[in-house]
């Protein structure tokens, strides 16, 4: 058994060219492209956010590679303005080799390691897990083994919004109000977005 904490990986992005598309795009309703200069994207994108105009950041998007427990991608796939492939417990086998022949966990945030409560989540995890591989060695497909799969188990998921749908994403899963774990996972990766693309995550 393996437990984990949650993480993620953004592509590669190209701040400056995004924001200049975005301009380019959002000047057609003011029709005021002759104001397009070096610089200027920035200032543009900048003005629309704060003045709410934010269908114009739906022409650009960004995809992030999340690795998260099943609940939370639970969560996730609920935003519908999205796309989403995410690992599947139907075919993985993971009682393969490439899986390190066991299951791996994300560690839940809200108990302390060593705490009654997590020494009772671990003891459920290891149980899980023996009854799974227990449930393969008897030629149980891993479509049906994954029965017995918690949502502790972690996942991979990658997924793709554009920036006015990854803001309102961030809105909600960021919130006190947020399940812990996703609240986790959220405040992570809207620091990731802040840093590569400030001008349109700077004020959440």
């Amino acid at each position: 058994m393996n437990i984990i904490k949650p993480s993620f990986e953004l592509e590669p992005i190209d701040g400056n060219a995004m924001l200049r598309r975005i301009e380019a795009a959002g000047r057609v309703c003011y029709k005021s492209e002759d104001r397009i200069t070096e610089g200027s994207a920035e200032r543009f994108v900048r003005m629309i956010v704060k003045s709410g105009h934010e269908s114009v950041l739906e022409h650009e998007k960004i995809t992030a590679k999340v690795i998260c427990d099943r609940g939370v991608t639970h969560e996730i796939v609920r935003h519908r303005i999205a796309s989403y492939s995410q690992e599947s417990t139907r075919y993985c086998n993971y009682g393969h080799e490439k899986f390190g022949g066991g299951l791996t966990f994300i560690k839940p945030c809200y108990w302390e390691e060593g705490s009654a409560p997590y020494k009772l989540w671990e003891a459920q995890m290891l149980l899980a897990e023996a009854c799974y591989l227990s449930l393969l060695q008897h030629s149980v497909k891993p479509e049906e083994a994954r029965a017995v799969l918690p949502s502790s188990l972690k996942a991979e998921l990658v997924m793709t919004m554009n920036l006015r749908e990854w803001r309102h994403f961030f809105r909600l899963r960021t919130a006190a109000a947020s399940h812990p774990q996703m609240r986790e996972l959220a405040c992570a990766m809207l620091e990731g977005f802040r840093a590569a693309l400030p001008v349109v995550f700077e004020t959440l």
